[in-house]
């Protein structure tokens, strides 16, 4: 057995942890209950918008990541520090059903939910193609086409765990991507040696 898939899968998982935690995870923000909370990115710095009560008499705040926590502000106060659009965004870009069900809070974030159900798409179709094959041939066969599968589609979710800062996702699809890899490889290779006898 090679030592160099065991390497690379640990380095795909320190990756996808730091990708998590490191640039874009790790809020440790703590908002009020049954409050509006939307992201927040300033420069370096990370955090929330935190909208509640209901209109004309919402209090805004923004929490970061560092521990500072801003003051309560009104709508016309916020507006003023970061423009009407960050509060519309904050505010009442959650009201939509769409944003609230799949829990992002824009038409943007379509694509990284696209991304995700494609790879579980795709992970799922591995299966299923592995199944109907198999039965066509009364026995367990594993084709080249289940290891592609899965590998588009653990690219795809490890791409999607790292959007949405799920690190037990990262992890899970860390170690199968490599798998996958490794598995297309030893296939690849294996062609080779019987074309070349």
């Amino acid at each position: 057995m090679k030592w160099e898939p065991a390497a690379l899968m640990g380095l795909l998982i320190l990756l996808g942890l730091w990708l998590v935690a490191g640039p874009v995870g790790g809020s440790g923000v703590k908002p009020r209950e049954n409050a509006i909370v939307t992201d927040l990115r300033l420069g370096n710095t990370r955090g929330v918008v935190e909208v509640t009560g209901v209109a004309p008499e919402q209090k805004f705040r923004v929490l970061t990541r560092d521990g500072y926590e801003s003051p309560e502000m009104t709508r016309p106060q916020f507006e003023a520090t970061f423009g009407p659009g960050v509060a519309h965004d904050a505010a009442d870009g959650r009201a939509n059903w769409v944003f609230r069900v799949l829990n992002i809070t824009s038409w943007a974030s379509l694509f990284w939910i696209s991304v995700g159900f494609g790879g579980q798409i795709l992970f799922s179709g591995r299966m299923f193609l592995q199944w109907l094959i198999s039965e066509r041939h009364k026995h367990s066969v594993i084709t080249p086409s289940f290891w592609w599968f899965s590998l588009l589609g653990g690219i795809c979710l490890f791409a999607y765990f790292v959007w949405r800062q799920d690190a037990v996702g990262v992890i899970g699809q860390s170690s199968g991507i490599v798998i996958y890899a490794r598995n297309l490889r030893l296939i690849a290779k294996q062609k080779r040696r019987e074309a070349g006898k």
